[in-house]
């Protein structure tokens, strides 16, 4: 029979997450950004100033430097809980077994976050299998995403330089829509790349003006663990312009309606609007801003150097391929598989048993029609659910995961949930406007 718990936000206590002890810190501040989002995180996870993983507390302070990964995940994540991110980001047992050499001792109390990871659960069932299967895997789809990447790179520079020295009107737009959309490509490509230890192709993300870094924290650590919950960044900065949370009392039924008009114009600014914000923050208070900041800015200044117009004609033709670009990044972006009115979002009815791979699937729906294409999953941040469950692992590679997925969703008796995009798209606009809590668990197959 289907389970049917009563929702968080029919009690009186409303302000609170379904996946957490605590209602996260930072989102009770007007201001909400990645570095207020770990402040506030080290507050709210008893991490004593060390890392916690699971109920124990390490201290990783020598290994920062000889971390596999790059120092920055450790770097951002003192004083914190990286119990899912260790568990996700590490596929092999390897790293687990160097932990005791760490340990500091005993956290003091309990975990903020309810997710588990119980060895015979559906997440560490998953995982141990596909641990056995990495000896075995074909990695020559890895080098296809390189290919495809260092394409679109090409594609991205050659269309933006070429745009300033045309004459003609129309061929001067098409070049630009052309541009535009590779720019958006690139963006989407490359960040199948920051999620791994550091490489050179995470830098190219930046060609948009938005930043590996401020994604490693806003997307990696945030949206990828804790998916459509109350500390998912990727919720929380669109506020209030657009609220997915089902309920009232963080958007009125006014509000939702507005927010689906002037969403495509919201779409056009993410770009420019991310990096604008870093800019100000740094002028007034600590310094944001990175020294690969200046890539996003490497392309209006080859185009002045190519460009045969004058300087503002070559800048507004930058300023346009940037602003339809960010369009296309976010309508893609906000429409990859998470807001559907059947998937989990903070106050809808929760498993009493929080298994994280579970709650990834709760939380996701796949894109059923770019499956089978290399170019399309990677453009347009295909294989969602894979991509979350093993998010180092190439996208190339992850097709040949199925059949682990499928053999575990069948031993768990669960399913794998599927949309088409303009599907998507429809059912992203309902969530908008959807005020009332799912009182049967998302993901949940109807037995």
């Amino acid at each position: 029979m289907s389970t049917y718990l009563k929702s968080e936000y029919e009690q009186d206590d409303w302000r609170k997450s379904t996946i957490s002890r605590k209602y996260p810190t930072y989102r009770r501040k007007l201001i909400k950004t990645n570095q207020s989002w770990l402040k506030y995180k080290q507050i709210d996870d008893d991490a004593e100033g060390l890392w916690r993983i699971h109920d124990k507390l390490y201290d990783f302070s020598s290994f920062i430097k000889h971390h596999p990964g790059g120092a920055f995940w450790l770097e951002q994540t003192k004083g914190t809980d990286i119990t899912e991110a260790f568990e996700v980001h590490h596929i092999t047992a390897a790293p687990s077994n160097l932990l005791p050499k760490y340990e500091v001792r005993k956290a003091a109390k309990p975990r903020n976050y309810l997710f588990t990871f119980h060895d015979d659960g559906f997440y560490r069932t998953l995982k141990r299998k596909v641990a056995l299967a990495l000896k075995d895997l074909d990695y020559r789809p890895k080098r296809k995403s390189n290919l495809i990447h260092i394409f679109l790179l090409f594609t991205t520079l050659g269309s933006c330089l070429t745009a300033p020295l045309l004459q003609k009107f129309s061929s001067k737009i098409l070049m630009e829509l052309i541009a535009a959309a590779s720019l958006c490509s690139l963006g989407i490509a490359a960040h199948n790349y920051f999620h791994r230890k550091d490489n050179w192709q995470m830098y190219t993300f930046n060609l948009t003006l938005l930043n590996f870094a401020e994604w490693r924290i806003s997307h990696a650590m945030s949206h990828h663990i804790y998916t459509n919950s109350m500390q998912d960044l990727e919720m929380s900065l669109f506020e209030p312009f657009l609220c997915w949370v089902p309920s009232e009392r963080y958007a009125s039924k006014r509000q939702r309606i507005l927010s689906l008009l002037i969403q495509p114009i919201f779409y056009v600014f993410v770009y420019p609007y991310q990096l604008i914000e870093r800019v100000m923050y740094s002028l007034i208070s600590k310094n944001r801003l990175y020294w690969h900041d200046v890539i996003g800015l490497s392309l209006p200044a080859l185009m002045l150097m190519m460009a045969k117009g004058p300087f503002w004609s070559v800048l507004m033709q930058w300023w346009r391929i940037i602003h339809f670009s960010s369009f296309l990044f976010t309508l893609v972006g906000l429409n990859a598989g998470h807001h559907c009115t059947t998937a989990y979002h903070d106050g809808d009815a929760n498993r009493e048993d929080r298994d994280w791979g579970l709650y990834q699937l709760d939380a996701c729906i796949d894109r059923n029609e770019i499956k089978g294409s290399h170019f399309m999953v990677l453009i347009s941040f295909g294989e969602h659910i894979l991509h979350h469950l093993f998010p180092t692992l190439d996208h190339g590679i992850l097709p040949q995961l199925y059949p682990l997925l499928f053999e575990t969703l069948k031993q768990f008796e669960e399913e794998l949930r599927e949309f088409s995009f303009p599907k998507q798209i429809i059912e992203q606009n309902r969530q908008l406007l959807r005020t009332k809590p799912n009182l049967r668990i998302s993901g949940e197959k109807i037995k």
